[in-house]
């Protein structure tokens, strides 16, 4: 199908994992299917929750891979070979501790930049080139290379504040990548979001 898109969001299965800064693609997925009225199915054939919807004129496919982060390749080229998905058409929702809490960053390729989850889907689909939505977790003050523990743990009630109006600006760059293409949707949407009331996280 011609306007067919696939949207992934990438994160950790089960109650353990939940609401944990890791899992914001997650986060964002879930808040797209609730904005767009579409309803979530477990699909063992390509082990990832599915969430089928028409969107602004598009048949959009959303997905949460159930493989746990590591290995989200696996459910990301199930979903793309059997949809038949032209890369173009393909865009991962994933966080980045390298950005400060309240930046979105959506860029048409690049590299993992040492996540995991990217990672596993560039082995998998032998290509870098699918857009990427980055959702900016903050990193420790340390700065040290080894924060999993930070991104494992839950946003703080405070930071959810900021992250709630985070991902209605990422919804609505999704949709303006939809409808007006990626450099619209760039150009428009990427950036910091302030929110004076909470201090920001580096």
């Amino acid at each position: 199908m011609e306007n067919r898109y696939l949207i992934v969001g990438l994160g950790n299965p089960g109650a353990d994992y939940k609401k944990t800064r890791h899992n914001a693609g997650f986060l964002l997925a879930d808040f797209l299917a609730r904005r767009w009225q579409a309803g979530w199915e477990l699909e063992k054939k390509f082990n990832s929750r599915v969430a089928r919807g028409a969107v602004l004129g598009n048949q959009v496919l959303l997905g949460e891979p159930q493989t746990y982060m590591n290995l989200s390749g696996e459910a990301v080229r199930a979903l793309v070979d059997y949809y038949r998905v032209p890369r173009s058409r393909v865009l991962l929702l994933v966080d980045d501790a390298d950005l400060p809490l309240g930046e979105i960053r959506l860029r048409g390729k690049g590299s993992s930049g040492g996540h995991h989850g990217l990672e596993s889907i560039e082995h998998h689909l032998g290509s870098r080139d699918y857009a990427r939505l980055r959702l900016g977790i903050g990193r420790q003050t340390s700065g040290e290379r080894q924060i999993k523990d930070y991104v494992l743990g839950r946003f703080t009630a405070e930071e959810f504040k900021l992250l709630e109006r985070v991902l209605a600006r990422a919804a609505e760059q999704v949709e303006g990548w939809l409808t007006a293409g990626i450099e619209m949707a760039m150009t428009k949407f990427n950036g910091l979001i302030k929110n004076t009331e909470i201090k920001d996280v580096q």
